[in-house]
């Protein structure tokens, strides 16, 4: 079994120590998405929710969100990001979020697009909760990661 990176040989928690790790571009990108009402969907696609546009709300909030991974997860180091991207897609059953991030650093950004989703996901919960608190936020996982001495990574 492999052994978890965030744990000495005492067992306590720690930072991992990247300073020999390679400078290389890293990317990855995440997924959830979140279960509600028919009529709460056509809300938000309509533009017709109290709060405002909960898309352009919610793609800024997880571009944020990435930015902040670091202030949020206790272990996870601070990293320049080059770039975030999140998008949202209105389906059958409520809205699917994507988010991709991308850095050149000694260290992946899983978290960071892990992050932009659920916290893009929440701010859609915050803003339509006034017509649906039922709302349900699920699957969020990681699809994709590159770059590293892992390497490549998909679901």
């Amino acid at each position: 079994m492999t052994r978890l990176t965030h744990l000495d040989e005492a067992g306590t928690a720690r930072m991992v120590d990247v300073s020999a790790k390679a400078v290389t571009a890293r990317e990855a990108t995440a997924e959830g998405r979140i279960v509600m009402l028919p009529a709460t969907r056509a809300l938000i696609e309509g533009g017709a929710v109290a709060k405002g546009d909960v898309l352009a709300v919610a793609r800024l909030a997880g571009i944020m969100a990435a930015k902040r991974t670091a202030d949020l997860i206790p272990l996870c180091h601070p990293l320049p990001l080059s770039g975030v991207e999140v998008a949202l897609a209105i389906e059958d059953t409520g809205v699917h979020v994507t988010a991709t991030a991308r850095t050149t650093h000694t260290t992946g950004v899983e978290m960071e697009a892990l992050t932009a989703v659920t916290v893009a996901l929440l701010t859609i919960y915050d803003m339509a909760k006034a017509v649906d608190r039922g709302m349900v936020i699920e699957g969020v996982r990681l699809l994709a990661k590159s770059g590293g001495r892992s390497g490549d990574w998909t679901a």
